[in-house]
């Protein structure tokens, strides 16, 4: 694998470790992945949860929580740190304001259009601005928006395809649709980004479903410059989330992973369970709202509280959550370190590319 750059960043591996909330990705897996010359990011979903100690005030809590995980992460490794913030919540501008305070190398933003995120930056800001999209509607929309209102335009534009795990950029008949493979839409990103490459240089990176070095090299061959990766790096030893949540992955089967019904108003890829069942029944509806984390969240209507479920699931109790994942999420079958993962990755990927090779002379 060939390094690459980031604006002034330089990823000495291509490989940008997906933000997963809540508390899935915090700064002990963004640390280790950074160390190993990727991109390691935080989840801000959820911090105030994680910090509510510090206050009791869900915000207040959540902008604390940040900086103590970016603290941390720096403690820790002197690579790029990234921060996931979601479009979606509700303290959206808090989190992209403290990770610019703070200094993040890059702010990663999906779940919505993140249209205004230029608009937070100052004259003496560092941090990098990646959008997450799903189409190249979406790209070419974000590229006009920011370049006319801001005069700037995206450092890198991360690509998920529809085999990602979380929350899904595509209606739920579309996920399943050959029109909508990542495959397919890569392709068309990259050409969105070419379209402005005398200003710019902005890198794709492919994401959703990506498993193995040799899926890294077929993306890397079809435009994109690097992938993202989430449910790789769960099954690790460094990643934050709880054993039992690690063992869920493990344990699953593929017939376990299925698509569900969201708050947030977007379907989501997730390992099913009893609560996933009783969610399906109606039998989990939330009696108040715990702290409005999701912009779009009505909890006269919303199946559960997300939060909840995903926190109980952060801390081990999938009795009362669940756990999102990738549509590969099966194939983890052991607990490795963020060294070994990346390693393996290189490793499958030399692999591939000497196959390719002597495939190439022999038919020559």
């Amino acid at each position: 694998m060939e390094s690459i750059k980031i604006g002034n960043l330089t990823l000495r591996v291509p490989i940008i470790q997906g933000g997963m909330g809540v508390g899935i990705s915090l700064s002990g897996l963004a640390a280790a992945v950074a160390n190993e010359g990727g991109v390691g990011v935080i989840s801000s979903a959820g911090l105030g949860l994680l910090y509510k100690n510090f206050s009791h005030n869900y915000l207040k809590d959540s902008i604390y929580g940040l900086k103590e995980e970016i603290r941390k992460a720096r403690a820790k490794s002197n690579g790029i740190i990234g921060i996931n913030v979601m479009v979606a919540m509700s303290n959206f501008a808090d989190m992209v304001k403290t990770a610019i305070q703070e200094k993040a190398d890059i702010i990663f933003s999906g779940a919505g259009l993140p249209l205004n995120l230029p608009s937070f930056l100052k004259k003496d800001s560092v941090t990098k601005l990646v959008p997450i999209v799903s189409s190249a509607r979406a790209a070419n929309i974000i590229c006009v928006k920011w370049q006319t209102e801001y005069g700037y335009l995206p450092d890198a534009i991360v690509v998920e395809g529809p085999k990602a795990g979380g929350h899904l950029g595509y209606k739920e008949n579309q996920i399943n649709d050959d029109n909508y493979r990542l495959e397919k839409i890569i392709p068309e990103v990259v050409a969105v980004a070419n379209s402005y490459k005398e200003q710019k240089e902005i890198p794709v990176f492919a994401a959703g479903g990506i498993y193995t070095g040799e899926d890294i090299s077929r993306f890397i061959e079809l435009g994109a410059k690097g992938v993202q990766m989430g449910t790789r790096f769960v099954t690790t030893t460094e990643c934050d989330a709880s054993d039992a949540f690690k063992q869920s992955y493990i344990d699953s089967k593929e017939q376990d992973i299925e698509i569900i019904k969201s708050p947030v108003g977007m379907p989501g890829r997730a390992i099913g369970n009893e609560f996933v069942h009783e969610a399906k029944e109606g039998n989990t509806r939330p009696d108040k709202c715990l702290c409005h984390c999701i912009k779009t969240c009505d909890i006269k209507k919303s199946p559960y509280c997300i939060i909840k479920a995903l926190y109980n699931a952060f801390i081990g109790n999938l009795k009362d959550g669940y756990a999102f994942c990738g549509a590969n999420a099966y194939r983890c079958k052991k607990i490795t370190s963020v060294k070994e993962l990346i390693n393996s990755l290189r490793q499958e990927y030399d692999n591939y590319q000497a196959k390719k090779a002597a495939a190439k002379v022999a038919k020559a």
